[in-house]
């Protein structure tokens, strides 16, 4: 038994079981559940609650959907196994840096003050003396 659900006025019970196996024991196990529905019923009408429900069993799909993922885990872990393979023999099919930078002018680079002053300027004042 996987899950219960029960209606708010107690008049319905829905039973959700799992069988781990093929298709034959799926069958014979629905129709054992199914046989014993009045037995189970009867049991639940013992416990003193007020109205005993009606009882439906239903297949979970539980198991065949937690396959299924498991699969798909298992291919995305190959490929990404693939994808791991294939950066290591990879390079980069640009620059090593491919971010823009500002160009800087030469003018601008001039203009910038220096800490020594300019060869120019000594020539200059020499030139005046």
């Amino acid at each position: 038994m996987t899950d219960v659900r029960v209606t708010g006025d107690l008049q319905h019970a829905s039973i959700f079981y799992t069988v781990f196996g093929d298709d034959a024991q799926r069958a014979s196990t629905a129709a054992a559940l199914e046989s014993a529905k009045g037995k189970v019923r009867s049991s639940l009408g013992q416990l003193g609650i007020r109205l005993t429900p009606t009882i439906e069993f239903i297949a979970d799909a539980l198991p065949e959907g937690a396959a299924q993922l498991a699969d798909l885990l298992e291919q995305t872990r190959a490929r990404d196994e693939e994808i791991a393979r294939a950066a290591e023999r990879a390079a980069y099919a640009g620059d090593p840096d491919p971010y823009r930078k500002p160009v800087v002018a030469e003018d601008e680079l001039d203009d910038e003050p220096d800490d020594e002053p300019d060869q120019r300027e000594d020539e200059a004042s020499s030139a005046d003396a």
